[in-house]
This record gives C-alpha cells, structure tokens and sequence, in this order.
C-alpha cells in the first residue's frame, strides 16, 4: 500500500526493516531526519537496535566499523562535511572490506557555506572503495536501501547510498515501504566471514609491506567489479519479489532510436523526463545508478546509436572540469561510433534546474562542442578579472 512520506521518513522505515543491529550518526542538515524516524522508531519499541549518538562524523563511522566487524548489522548516514570528516574511516571500512550501509544525504561543501543540494561530498569519496548508487526518485532510495544491504554482504563491500539532499530527503510523495516479510525473505541474517570473535582470534588492518599492498589493491578492485554483475541480480531478484526495479546499473528511458542522450546522476532524471514530456523531445535518458563500479558495457550498451550524449553533473574538479563526463568520454571511446560527448555541471549549491534547462541544452549543443562548461553561470556577478 502506498503512504505519504517525506523521503528521509522512508528511508528509515527501509533501514529498520533491514534490522540493523546497530545505527552511529551524528546530525547535519539534511540528513538529520533519517537518524531521528530511526531514533523514533527505536524509543517507540518498532526497532530492536543499538543507537549510538557520537560527537562527531568521524566517530559515527568508527563505532559502525567497529560494530560491523564484530558481528552486527551497521548503518549511518552523513552528508556534505560530515562526509569529509569521515573519509579516514570511509578508506579504512573499504580497505577492510567491511560490508555496511551509509545513506549519503547529497549537500554542497564549504566554503563558501551552503546547506542545498549538489554531489560534490560524494565525489570528494569517490576512490574510498565504496560501492556508489545514485537515487533518481524516493522509491529508488527505498528500494536501493534494502538492495545495499543484500550487495554488501554479498561481496563484502559497503555501499553508499547518495539520496539529493531536500529535493529527495525532504520532500513527501505516495511510496511503496516493502513489508518486514518481503525484507526478510531477501535479505539473509547479516554474516561476516572475518567477524571478530575472541574465540578466533585474528587481526584485521594490520600493517602490509610493499610486497603485498598491491595484491591487496588488486582483489578489492576485482572485488568491485565482481559489484556490477551482483548489483544487476539482486536489482531483478527484488523485482521478482515486489514487482518493481531500483534502476539497475543505468536506467534508459525515451526512444530507442533518439540520436541525442542525456545522462544524469540523482533527482535532475525527473526534471528532464517530464520536460521531455512537455516538449515531446525524442531524447533517451539515462540515469547512472552505479557510479562505483563505474558500468563500462552497460552505458556502452545504453548509448549504442546516439550521435550526441549531454553528460550533468552536479558535481565538478576545479581546474580539471567534469568527472563524471571524463568517465564517460574514456569508455565511450572504445564504441566504433562513439556520440559526441557534452559536458555541463548544474545546480550547485542547490541552484534550480527548471525544466526549461532541457531545451536551453538541446539549443547549446546545436552551437557547437562542450567539451565542460558549467551551466547557468551569471557573469555579471563575478569581478571583472574573474570573468
């Protein structure tokens, strides 16, 4: 049955049916709301689980690192500096190949300060070893929460969940929570294999010399991606279950035979489709649920006859330009008829994309190549040495 719910609310009602053994945060807008419907769900007797308020990002992820290891199902949630402060632990729980889940409430870094959506805080993270799956829609970001836990633990790899800050966390809409029969059908009782027991003893991060780091490099990049094939199962086993999917590794919508694609990570997937839909514009969307693995063979396979693939990201390097539209460039290459790539950056620090910015990119690329531009910029504002 489909209730209202803001997305954050979701999102905990997803975590909880997971039955987590123990959730670490600590508050930052805007993902404080899902820690505080999970510590509800906790104070109301809904959740049997180990709540842990901490002083800081940094020691969230210690305590579900440590909690993962020695047994328990781990869960936190940060965005934006929280991220940042974390990253120590983010590299560790990856290097350790601790399998968890964390929900990245999407927020644009400082400074200058913004509390609105971008993605830069995930990106920031992009090489921890994370596993990275990008929410289009609140229903994407439930039943992507449930489908981490199960990833996760297969491979023993942790996930990041990225959800648009306020455009997805904190909106209401009618949504489908799995019932906890569905959750516990799919998702096995969490398991370990080098679950710290006192009784068997052993070490986890210990120190490794040159003649073995890379080896240990190796196997956890085969290990992510070993991801790719997992990801598209357990996206199909869960459609099997309750009869939708969360997107796979790159969701297409729009005619197979449109010579122009337009690729997106996030929420700027529905703000196109329904401007498509206004304009009646034969353009396929694609949305890049999985960023990490980066999906080399499906995005080659989603862009197979386009002539022109625009490429948003809500993210940039300064003084390099896109990151996702590199990406995207490097295994495009290997087509033998690659489309031309377009790269803009959009709504940081939570700027509007109205729906007019699908026209307004459709007449840009008309003009000519855009190797990396980003979109919007109002110059007028900016001294003139800095134009």
């Amino acid at each position: 049955m489909r209730q209202a719910l803001e997305g954050s609310q979701a999102i905990a009602y997803a975590v909880a049916r997971c039955r987590p053994g123990v959730v670490a945060a600590y508050p930052i807008t805007p993902q404080t709301h899902i820690v505080e419907h999970l510590a509800k769900l906790v104070a109301d007797g809904e959740l049997r689980c180990e709540l842990v308020s901490v002083e800081s990002e940094h020691s969230a992820a210690s305590v579900v690192l440590g909690a993962a290891a020695s047994g328990a199902r781990a869960y936190t949630a940060s965005a934006a500096q929280g991220i940042l402060l974390m990253a120590e632990v983010l590299y560790n729980i990856a290097g350790l190949r601790v399998p968890m889940v964390l929900t990245c409430a999407n927020r644009a870094l400082s400074a200058p300060l913004s509390i609105w959506n971008d993605q830069q805080d995930s990106m920031a993270v992009r090489d921890a070893g994370w596993i990275q799956l990008y929410c289009a829609d609140n229903q994407q970001a439930v039943d992507t929460t449930v489908q981490a836990f199960r990833i996760a633990e297969t491979l023993e790899l942790p996930v990041m969940v990225c959800v648009d800050g306020f455009v997805l966390t904190h909106t209401l809409e009618p949504l489908e929570i799995p019932s906890q029969e569905q959750v516990d059908a799919f998702l096995p009782p969490y398991r370990f294999s080098r679950t710290l027991d006192p009784a068997r003893p052993l070490t986890l991060g210990t120190l490794v010399a040159p003649e073995d780091y890379t080896e240990v490099r190796y196997a956890h990049h085969r290990a992510m991606l070993r991801a790719l094939d997992v990801i598209e199962a357990v996206d199909a086993e869960w459609q099997a279950l309750v009869g939708r999917r969360a997107g796979g590794l790159v969701g297409v919508e729009g005619p197979e035979d449109a010579e122009v694609g337009i690729l997106t990570l996030g929420s700027v997937f529905g703000t196109l489709a329904d401007a498509r839909e206004i304009l009646n514009a034969p353009v396929k969307l694609l949305h890049l649920r999985a960023f990490r693995p980066f999906p080399v063979a499906a995005l080659q396979q989603a862009c197979q006859g386009l002539r022109e693939l625009i490429v948003l990201e809500r993210a940039f390097s300064p003084g390099g330009g896109g990151i996702v539209g590199a990406e995207v460039r490097a295994a495009l290459s290997e087509l033998a008829q690659p489309p031309r790539v377009h790269n803009f950056a959009v709504g940081l620090g939570g700027r509007d994309v109205p729906l007019e910015t699908l026209s307004r990119l459709l007449a840009a690329i008309e003009e000519g190549s855009w190797r990396f531009a980003i979109f919007d910029v109002d110059l007028t504002r900016l001294p003139e040495e800095e134009r």
